[in-house]
């Protein structure tokens, strides 16, 4: 798969027409089309793999693992945030049912006040 066949794919799988995907990822409505016939700035790329939660490289085919790996060790993920988050309901390819979200959010909650009254 080219690099503009792997956007398409991904960004079909979370939902996103091409153009949604550029205006989320802050770029021209139609800069990925452009993609066909041209190499996008590492830059641009970075910005749409950010958005589909991806890495640069499985967008570019150097990899088939869709994982994101640009969250560093500083940065820290709210994840009550996360199951908000339309590209996060999912596992192992399916999406999460509404019940188990609540309870995944319960149990969040759970730890996250477990941590505090530690820390107490």
């Amino acid at each position: 798969m080219t690099l503009y066949e792997r956007t398409i794919f991904i960004s079909k799988k979370r939902g996103y027409s091409l153009k949604t995907l550029a205006i989320k990822a802050g770029l021209a409505e139609n800069s990925i089309y452009d993609w066909k016939k041209s190499t996008p700035k590492a830059d641009n790329l970075q910005k749409v793999a950010d958005v589909l939660h991806v890495s640069t490289d499985y967008l570019l085919g150097r990899t088939d693992e869709m994982n994101y790996s640009s969250i560093s060790e500083n940065k820290q993920i709210d994840l009550k945030d996360a199951l908000d988050d339309e590209i996060m309901l999912a596992f192992d390819g399916r999406d999460i049912p509404e019940t188990d979200k609540v309870k995944i959010r319960e149990y969040i909650e759970l730890l996250d006040l477990k941590r505090r009254s530690e820390h107490e």
